[in-house]
């Protein structure tokens, strides 16, 4: 059997009624009837006229559609409702639904006698075998979303079980054949394409939301601000989906109620009124919200609405220059002291968040020593006229400073900064007693230590900065922490009251600091300090010192060596290493101990022999290198220990053990005692 032509079904969901308006008393727009009845033959016949349809929008009924529930029927230009093939049931009722730019209506066809046929379809085969019977096959049927569909195995009637979706399932694709009692398959599959035929059941949403715009002021009549863009889900290809937009409400309503226009069918926004009106600093409110809905089916009334809400700032642009609210500022300061002496207001018209508001100054004249800064107060854009380097009441009493303001972002080409952007600022110095000044500072001097005492060092010089009153300086001594110095309070000579030593822990590096006060005869007087640097220079005045001055040895050691004794001397090279270490030989037999150098600074002690367990006492005299060399004796105490088992025991050392030398000379000093 050769393969069929696909047969379609279209499935007719829901109608909308349209409603109908009369725009005037002589021409009522829409069908002139709105019911027909229509007795059902036996089959209508294909291209054969059925009835006429009379509609009218009034106005000439320019580009007329016209739409028909069933598939099956069309109606022609001329109004005629035909077949498109011959068929025999179409269900109880047809609707014919005609539109125009201006107006739509719906007419309904009432079939008398026909069955409802609740959206079914009969499959005829006329070739047919006896007892054969139709098999439904594909999505929808057996396949998910299971049993939507279904035929009548003997008439071939193919019907709907349940509501359909378009939204869901826009195409259904079946498949019909004939199968013999057992099941097998006689002809087909013959494809049956199921179309659901869209109904208006979505309304438009917005989807992309928030929507905000933003315009810059003063923009010409006619400029985009934004596109609004709705979504619906119903058929793009019927006016169930086609969306006009429109603005609902703009609030505020002022300076005008109509400062936008949206595009009925791109959605975008754009300027109506005139720049002059889109003046930020003029407007009740800068920002602008506006209700905007879409709705379907062409924006005709029977359409269904969605809406949102738009806002649009209107932002500012630097039109408006900066303004000082006055010509002339005054400003007092104290001459030495430093810090914000006056606030430069300003007016600017434009918004405050943005550079359009926000003013830079500059001091364009009067600023050679570069004494003054200015910068901008960020909460109140006043200008903060500092003073950055102390001023002089001597030098100058009086400035006169020119400062300009701008904006941070630039004017507009139409207006440039006029004569009330900049601004004269007088500053009176006020006179202030100031305290004298040292010169130099810190003053220097270098001296050796040990030097006598009363023995100038130096005259110290102060001068009074306050040259117009003719005042007194007296001198003291501030802070001198060794108590070394003198000053004479009319001249200021500095002398010694103590021996300057350079070992001192007051000094540092050599260097001796002291600070004294110059005080002027003002009221109330006032004070200056200067610091005096002494460096001093060292004399052999330290003699070196040994270390340590206790070690232990075992009296029975094979390593006669005792301790490696170092020397150190507070002064300086040269009268410090290398050091020259010696036994005191009128004390101590050479035969016993042994001293030998190893470098500048130590030296080794070493036994000649095993010595008994006792505490010996060994005069070691060290020698530096100054000119002359200074020389300590200092006694090195050894003791000999019992070392046995690996125990040392220096307890039981006894008395001290002396030499023969010594002992003859403990008797002679007890007998001149008797």
């Amino acid at each position: 059997m050769q393969p069929r032509t696909p047969l379609v079904l279209c499935v007719l969901l829901s109608q909308v009624q349209l409603l109908t308006s009369a725009e005037d008393l002589d021409c009522t727009p829409g069908f002139q009837q709105k019911v027909f009845h229509i007795n059902q033959p036996a089959e209508f016949i294909e291209d054969q006229s059925i009835l006429n349809l009379t509609f009218s929008d009034c106005k000439g009924n320019d580009k007329l559609r016209y739409e028909v529930s069933s598939p099956y029927f069309k109606v022609n230009s001329d109004g005629s409702l035909v077949a498109l093939r011959n068929i025999t049931a179409v269900g109880r009722t047809l609707f014919v639904h005609a539109r125009t730019l201006h107006a739509e209506d719906m007419a309904e066809l009432v079939i008398v006698g026909g069955k409802d046929i609740q959206g079914s379809l009969q499959v005829v085969d006329s070739d047919r075998p006896e007892r054969s019977k139709f098999r439904l096959t594909g999505k929808g049927v057996d396949q998910e979303p299971k049993g939507i569909f279904r035929i009548n195995e003997n008439t071939g009637s193919v019907s709907v079980t349940r509501t359909l979706d378009r939204e869901v399932i826009a195409i259904y694709q079946l498949f019909v054949e004939t199968t013999d009692a057992n099941g097998k398959t006689l002809e087909g599959p013959v494809p049956l394409e199921v179309i659901v035929i869209d109904q208006n059941d979505n309304r438009p949403i917005f989807r992309e939301g928030p929507y905000i715009g933003h315009v810059m002021e003063g923009s010409p009549t006619g400029t985009t601000v934004m596109r609004m863009t709705a979504f619906d889900a119903d058929d793009p290809a019927t006016d169930n989906a086609l969306l006009r937009y429109n603005i609902r409400q703009q609030t505020p309503d002022k300076p005008s109620p109509n400062m936008f226009y949206i595009d009925p069918e791109k959605g975008d926004i754009v300027t109506v009124v005139s720049p002059a009106l889109l003046d930020r600093e003029t407007l009740e409110n800068p920002k602008y919200e506006l209700i905007i809905e879409a709705q379907d089916m062409a924006g005709l009334d029977v359409g269904l609405t969605g809406t949102a809400t738009a806002t649009i700032m209107i932002d500012d642009k630097n039109d408006h220059s900066p303004k000082f609210t006055k010509k002339e500022f005054q400003a007092t300061v104290e001459e030495g002291a430093v810090g914000v002496i006056v606030n430069l207001t300003v007016e600017d018209k434009d918004d405050p968040t943005t550079g359009a508001w926000r003013a830079a100054y500059t001091i364009i004249n009067g600023n050679p020593g570069q004494s003054f800064e200015i910068h901008t107060n960020p909460q109140t854009n006043e200008g903060m006229l500092s003073v950055v380097k102390p001023l002089d009441y001597e030098i100058s009493a009086f400035h006169t400073l020119l400062i300009k303001v701008e904006n941070e972002d630039p004017l507009v080409p139409d207006v440039s900064y006029g004569p009330s952007s900049t601004a004269t600022v007088h500053i009176t110095v006020l006179d202030v007693n100031e305290g004298p000044v040292f010169y130099p500072d810190p003053m220097m001097v270098t001296r050796q230590e040990n030097i006598s005492v009363g023995s100038v060092l130096l005259t110290v010089n102060a001068t009074d900065p306050d040259s117009l009153q003719h005042q007194t300086i007296r001198y003291s001594v501030y802070k001198d922490p060794a108590g070394w110095l003198n000053i004479n309070p009319i001249n200021g000579t500095v002398d010694t009251t103590a021996v300057l030593d350079r070992e001192s822990p007051f000094v540092h590096n050599s260097v001796y600091t002291a600070l004294f006060l110059a005080i002027d005869s003002g009221n109330p007087p006032a004070t200056g300090t200067g610091t005096l640097l002494i460096t001093l220079e060292d004399v052999n005045d330290n003699a070196p010192f040994i270390y340590p001055t206790v070690a232990e040895v075992c009296d029975d050691a094979k390593n006669l060596s005792v301790v490696i004794l170092g020397a150190s001397d507070k002064d300086l090279h040269p009268n410090t290493d290398p050091f020259k270490f010696e036994i005191h030989k009128q004390t101590v037999p050479d035969k016993v101990w042994k001293i030998s150098k190893i470098n500048n600074t130590h030296a080794l002690v070493s036994l000649l022999q095993n010595l008994n367990k006792a505490n010996y006492n060994l005069p070691i005299m060290v020698t530096d290198s100054g000119k002359p060399p200074m020389t300590n004796i200092t006694d090195l105490r050894v003791q000999v220990c019992s070392c046995r088992n690996s125990k040392v025991d220096c307890n039981a050392a006894g008395a001290l053990r002396f030499s023969l030398p010594s002992l003859l000379l403990l008797s002679l000093f007890s007998l001149a005692c008797l």
